[in-house]
């Protein structure tokens, strides 16, 4: 498949007929003091949604996403890293120095005309700062405030700190801490990072826009400000929900699951094949031409496939697999009513038309002469009356900052050019 048959191009409306009907975020703002991935990713769905993110950014580097590889550079040389792009279609970028009181005092002017004000610096940052929720509160007594660090903040006034408080956090460190790496590690090999790329982060977010939904809700009904705090290690032992869970009915990690939760080799590559229930196992039998085994006292619990996966399921399955691709493999699989699916390389994903046909990749045009864009993940949430699109490139650094304070601050030129040379803003 040709790259440009494969995503959404920036600026495209996906289902036209819904426009009038408008987006469910339309009208909600949000202030984002955000970097890397858990939060830009979350105020990125609030965008898709309708809501309309400015992004506030350090002077210099700004977001240190930007920086990350691989990347692409901007129209003035600058580069603009991977993390960067997949993260924040449709946001506007204003350049202030938090760390200067001006710039602090910048913020909080601008705080009134948002509903959410979202920040992930390490805790404790945003209060040093003068930008905590207190403080936002104080001007902005309607607030939604969005917390997103990785071990959160007390859960009530005079209760202790998390044992980790004031550690960093990124994703691949707040998986190692729930579980994930030990979950399925082969002995004697040592964890390695970021297997699953950044779900520490994506979970993280995914939690952050619904708290802050829910947050909006609230605020609406009580009239009161609403503060969101979401703790990455939180979000990640909630989605790996089977550590604990069976570490409490005696099986913890490293106890073999019995049944099959494997990958078979087929003509082109592999597909996963799950069997975990005593009634799919003559199915599977049926299946690969080995009806006899439905019978056999050796299969007659999911230990016994397990303790013979090596030395007779395998060979079986792949002797029937071998002639045939993975997904014809799959097809045959879940027309005898089990359930399997081709292990994808990175190529089947951008050439899947299952993907194609739900909008799940947006094209966004390189701005250093590269032809093929970079493709970003869509938005998974699709509406019958709603309208995917328009989504606009990634901001530039700093793009929108004269623009923004003027339109929300009333700042003329020379206060501008002031600030400017102050290095208050960028």
């Amino acid at each position: 498949m040709c790259w440009r048959e494969v995503g959404v191009r920036l600026g495209e409306v996906v289902n036209p007929e819904a426009v009038p009907f408008g987006k469910p975020l339309t009208g909600v703002r949000v202030l984002a003091l955000e970097q890397m991935q858990a939060l830009p990713y979350a105020t990125q769905l609030l965008g898709r949604l309708g809501a309309d993110v400015v992004k506030v950014e350090a002077p210099g580097t700004g977001d240190l996403g930007r920086s990350a590889s691989p990347a692409m550079t901007d129209p003035e040389g600058r580069p603009v890293g991977a993390t960067f792009m997949r993260n924040n279609l449709s946001k506007r970028s204003v350049v202030i120095d938090l760390k200067q009181p001006a710039g602090r005092d910048l913020l909080l002017r601008m705080a009134p005309r948002f509903d959410v004000v979202a920040e992930n610096f390490r805790a404790g940052a945003a209060e040093r700062l003068g930008l905590g929720f207190d403080d936002v509160v104080a001007v902005h007594p309607r607030v939604v405030y969005l917390s997103i660090s990785g071990f959160g903040r007390p859960v009530q006034p005079g209760t202790p700190a998390s044992p980790y408080d004031g550690w960093p956090a990124l994703a691949a460190i707040v998986e190692a801490m729930s579980g994930a790496y030990e979950f399925k590690r082969p002995a004697g090999q040592a964890p390695v990072g970021a297997p699953m790329g950044g779900l520490g982060d994506i979970a993280t977010a995914l939690f952050a826009v619904i708290g802050t939904l829910a947050a909006l809700r609230q605020r609406d009904r009580t009239g009161r400000p609403q503060r969101v705090d979401v703790a990455m290690l939180d979000a990640m032992v909630a989605v790996l929900d089977v550590v604990p869970n069976f570490w409490s009915m005696g099986m913890p990690m490293g106890t073999p699951w019995p049944g099959i939760l494997h990958g078979f080799r087929a003509a082109d590559g592999w597909f996963m094949l799950q069997v975990l229930r005593a009634h799919q196992w003559p199915d599977l039998a049926r299946a690969i031409g080995r009806p006899e085994w439905a019978d056999d006292p050796r299969f007659e619990t999911p230990q016994g496939w397990l303790e013979h996966l090596e030395s007779e399921v395998r060979p079986a399955i792949e002797s029937w697999a071998g002639g045939r691709t993975k997904r014809d493999a799959c097809d045959a699989l879940n027309a005898a009513g089990l359930v399997a699916g081709p292990v994808a390389t990175d190529a089947d994903v951008v050439a899947d038309t299952h993907l194609a046909g739900r909008h799940m990749l947006v094209e966004h045009p390189r701005s250093d002469g590269v032809e093929q864009p970079v493709l970003i993940p869509g938005l998974p949430v699709k509406f019958a009356e709603v309208a995917e699109g328009p989504e606009s490139r990634v901001p530039w650094l700093g793009e929108h900052t004269d623009e923004l304070l003027a339109a929300e601050l009333g700042l003329d030129a020379g206060t501008l050019a002031d600030l400017h040379a102050r290095s208050i803003i960028g």
